[in-house]
């Protein structure tokens, strides 16, 4: 895996420790797992992102965080992935999970004559929210098992690639 990539664009671990949203963890932040760039963490890292990603609560990085200490995967990589759904990504992908999740429902989805308004959402909740959490549950499995087999994939064939290059390397300094 491309680490010194991944460790240039991740912020230091003493601004994360010391950023004021996560100061609830306290002394659990110190734990060294949670800055380490490895096949587990990592792919931890994005099966804990990917899944809360779809989880339609304005408070995505906390429980990221959460879920990151308790199973001491890498806390940058599972924050930042949260921001798989932005603001500019959010509407399209819950509406997917809405209809994908009416779908295996059997309920007949609302017509897209919807509006982007908190009132309209509030009138349409109760008919809405059981295919909508049933779709983005779907949704944050499948995202985060993908995510995590993709990483376990890349790393390993990684792996596998610089060990032939090393071997080719001796290969070479023993005929020469």
């Amino acid at each position: 895996m491309p680490k010194k990539l991944i460790k240039k664009y991740m912020p230091d671990h003493k601004t994360i420790k010391e950023h004021k949203n996560l100061q609830i963890f306290g002394k659990l932040l110190h734990d060294g797992n949670l800055w380490h760039f490895n096949r587990r963490s990592v792919s931890g890292a994005f099966a804990v992102g990917l899944f809360v990603a779809f989880i339609p609560l304005p408070s995505q990085m906390i429980i990221a965080a959460t879920i990151a200490i308790m199973l001491r995967v890498n806390l940058p990589i599972s924050v930042a992935l949260v921001w798989v759904s932005n603001p500019i990504t959010m509407p399209p992908l819950f509406y997917a999970a809405y209809l994908v999740g009416a779908k295996i429902m059997g309920v007949k989805a609302l017509e897209s004559n919807y509006e982007l308004t908190l009132d309209w959402f509030s009138h349409q909740l109760h008919i809405i929210w059981q295919p909508f959490l049933l779709g983005c549950f779907i949704f944050g499995v499948i995202s985060a098992v993908v995510g995590y087999a993709s990483i376990r994939l890349l790393w390993r064939l990684h792996v596998v690639n610089h060990l032939k290059e090393r071997k080719a390397r001796r290969k070479n300094r023993q005929k020469n």
